[in-house]
């Protein structure tokens, strides 16, 4: 069996629950060994994040020397900071056989599916703008300007969700955990991956 990881990108609005979504799946389904990738960030660290487990903190200057350097496989600026993710951890995991999941917004989803085609992509969504407004304000981590000014780049988000694979509406928690559960499952038994995965094995089974 050749090792082979799929890496599954997730896009969301922030506030919508895509941060919790992904660490609640990753702590209860263990048996589908699913990672997660630690992107850069120039942004201030906010309370209770720990430094190169919710993000990697980097100053600007850094970032930019990686931009230089060709280390990233995508990043972007949003809100005047910069997000990145890491080219060389994401091949590592992969040859593995590790599957990832990725966090990133539209633009850096853009780019990946230009260098990697056969990733994945999921684009979760809020039952109403209402609701996202209410978990904003709940998680108590934005100022009422940010917050305003993330609901008012809501609308150009979500007008790029027809160029991702699966739409999530997190309208109740526990289903939309269920909903990612079978996407993976999905992806995972897709012609594409078991067609390399079983490599030897169908080439066998098609001697004559």
């Amino acid at each position: 069996m050749k090792k082979l990881g799929i890496l599954f990108i997730i896009s969301a609005p922030s506030g919508t629950g895509k941060s919790s979504l992904i660490k609640s799946f990753i702590e209860k389904e263990k048996s589908l060994k699913m990672n997660i990738s630690i992107s850069f960030t120039t942004r201030d660290i906010r309370p209770q994040e720990k430094n190169g487990i919710d993000y990697n903190f980097i100053s600007k200057k850094k970032f930019k020397s990686m931009i230089y350097k060709k280390e990233f496989l995508e990043y972007a600026k949003v809100f005047n900071n910069y997000y990145g993710t890491s080219l060389k951890n994401i091949n590592r995991l992969l040859s593995k056989g590790k599957n990832v999941f990725l966090d990133i917004d539209w633009q850096g989803a853009q780019q990946i599916k230009k260098k990697i085609p056969y990733s994945k992509s999921i684009f979760l969504l809020p039952p109403s703008k209402k609701e996202l407004f209410f978990r904003l304000k709940k998680r108590n981590q934005d100022n009422k300007k940010v917050i305003l000014n993330r609901m008012k780049n809501f609308s150009t988000e979500i007008k790029h969700y027809l160029e991702y694979d699966y739409l999530l509406i997190n309208d109740n928690f526990d289903r939309a955990l269920s909903n990612l559960k079978f996407i993976v499952s999905a992806c995972k038994l897709s012609i594409y991956y078991q067609s390399i995965k079983y490599k030897n094995l169908i080439k066998n089974l098609l001697k004559k």
